[in-house]
């Protein structure tokens, strides 16, 4: 139904005069007739009876009037909503990866309630290949994914990312093993015989463990998959494998974490939304205060 239209007849059903409405709205009387009969095609049933010289809404008019009311406040909210300019309000759904929502999404929150009160999170936790079938289904607003310098994620043409942080990950190994190695090969090189742990919900640190151990000449054997990366921890300082962990957070005793080189090994955190949607103010407000 043609918006404009259902105007026409709610003024039509408050001032119960054409002429009236035409003067209100600025058009003539005949364009309220022939408008408010295209509605009345559109939506299949008659919305005007004579009365005399004049006409009156039918019970169908009166109830698609009742209707209207609703509809145009409805379409005058989304505007405001929508609108760049406004006021940010709403609610911004987003997805994750663990890390990321603990540096990056909860220093916001309470950053939020003080200077823009009507915006609020909505904090799911995700891998990025969750995250971004989220995305895709429409069922969340911004994404916090990752990737690796070793296994970059391929460009998508619907989406609009940007770069949010980067940290270099080291390999991870029991305490006892504390020799120094040039370079990364020759580290991987020398865990050839050890089990390797890798994720359990995302392959992307697995392809760089297959990668840095095909350039040092030797097939990783996967032993265990772990999300958690203090269990990696764990189970490193059980004696159970190796696995890539990042340089910038506490180990456990037990474990050390030797810095990779030549080539490094870089995370690299991005925001992701669908294309074209950065306009809405809330999510603009939340990917601008995640770039400071």
């Amino acid at each position: 139904m043609d918006l404009r239209r259902l105007e026409m007849l709610l003024h039509l059903s408050r001032f119960g005069s054409m002429r009236e409405v035409a003067d209100n709205l600025g058009v003539t009387t005949s364009t309220v007739s022939q408008q408010i009969a295209a509605l009345a095609r559109e939506v299949g049933t008659p919305l005007l009876e004579p009365i005399g010289r004049r006409v009156r809404l039918t019970p169908a008019g009166q109830r698609l009037a009742e209707h209207a009311v609703t509809i145009l406040a409805a379409v005058d909210v989304a505007r405001a909503d929508l609108d760049p300019e406004a006021e940010p309000a709403g609610t911004v759904r987003t997805a994750g990866f663990a890390t990321a929502i603990r540096r990056s999404l909860l220093p916001l929150v309470s950053g939020l309630s003080t200077s823009h009160p009507k915006v609020q999170l909505q904090i799911h936790e995700h891998e990025p290949l969750e995250a971004l079938r989220l995305l895709a289904r429409d069922d969340v607003d911004l994404v916090l994914i990752y990737d690796y310098n070793l296994a970059p994620a391929p460009p998508d043409s619907t989406l609009e990312a940007a770069p949010l942080w980067s940290v270099g990950w080291g390999l991870g190994v029991p305490r006892t093993d504390t020799a120094d190695h040039e370079d990364a090969v020759t580290l991987f090189h020398s865990y050839r015989d050890t089990g390797w742990i890798v994720n359990s919900r995302n392959t992307a640190d697995e392809e760089v463990v297959r990668t840095l151990a095909s350039m040092a000449g030797f097939a990783p054997v996967i032993t265990h998959r772990a999300d958690s990366l203090e269990l990696v921890q764990d189970l490193i300082r059980a004696g159970l494998g190796v696995g890539l962990l990042p340089l910038d957070q506490p180990t456990h005793p037990g474990v050390t974490v030797i810095p990779l080189q030549d080539p490094p090994v870089t995370l690299r955190a991005y925001t992701a939304i669908r294309r074209g949607r950065g306009q809405w103010a809330p999510l603009a407000l939340v990917l601008e205060s995640l770039q400071h």
